[in-house]
């Protein structure tokens, strides 16, 4: 993982339009079609360091092409491509149809730059499920309102039991949210109760609202029950809510946790 990094630094500082992951996309797409269509003076070294840091990740491994995925070095994608199509026109366009998904992806991670910052802060816990949880939020916010309210509230109790199991602290399988996220927030100090400044205890009083609350709109607006006479419709901009409410409070969490942790073990 350290190789992939130096050479991440290497691209940054011999390219000046890498600096962020859709421009490293770009730059991994360009590569594809510049060996595809018979140009030169590309790296293969970028090649396999860019393919191996997109398919590191939960969010962008799924994105990418499946023909990036077997084919490991650009020797293997040339005899790839040059069976697939014969002309170059029909291996660029071919090229960046396939780089859609990863670049709309990265794109609108840009619009929401928070999504990044999540996406690093779920790895504290080294959880391929968590990770696998916030992807799918973010991947129905815009087609499934109703599931990804339901998902955005799996994620923010996957993350507080797995916080609990780590730090050996039982809880009842049955316990809601709410309960979860007091044992939690006793644990890492950030419970109400636990300090004397009244900014401090409006601030953590309102995240013990919002933890509450996403539960609520789960129960209400998500499709985890079944519906009376009475239906709550969803749109994309309560599944918005939802989403970026579940990755903020999770992120602020992990933080705490993994402050919490490293000051321990001072």
């Amino acid at each position: 993982m350290n190789n992939i990094k130096n050479v991440l630094k290497s691209i940054d500082s011999q390219r000046s339009d890498c600096k962020t992951d859709y421009e490293k996309a770009e730059y991994l797409q360009f590569i594809l079609v510049t060996r595809s269509t018979g140009g030169g003076d590309i790296s293969d070294e970028h090649y396999k360091t860019l393919r191996q840091y997109f398919l590191s990740r939960e969010d962008t491994k799924v994105k990418v092409p499946g023909w990036v995925r077997k084919n490991r070095d650009l020797a293997q994608f040339w005899q790839f491509i040059k069976f697939q199509l014969s002309t170059y026109a029909e291996r660029r366009d071919f090229i960046n149809k396939e780089f859609s998904p990863l670049l709309d992806y990265l794109e609108n991670s840009q619009v929401n730059p928070h999504i990044d910052s999540v996406d690093e802060g779920l790895r504290i816990l080294n959880s391929d499920y968590i990770g696998q949880t916030w992807t799918k939020a973010l991947q129905r916010k815009d087609t499934d309102p109703d599931g990804a309210i339901t998902i955005s509230r799996t994620l923010m109790e996957s993350v507080l039991k797995h916080i609990l199991d780590e730090l050996r602290v039982p809880y009842s399988k049955d316990a809601d949210l709410h309960e979860i996220y007091k044992l939690v927030s006793t644990e890492l100090n950030l419970s109400p109760e636990q300090h004397n400044e009244k900014v401090f205890k409006q601030i953590l009083g309102g995240c013990t609202g919002i933890v509450s609350g996403l539960g609520i709109l789960r129960n209400d607006m998500g499709d985890a029950h079944g519906k009376g006479k009475t239906i709550y419709q969803p749109s994309e901009r309560h599944a918005e809510l939802a989403v970026n409410i579940a990755g903020t409070m999770c992120l602020f969490i992990l933080k705490t946790f993994e402050h919490t942790r490293n000051k321990d073990g001072e």
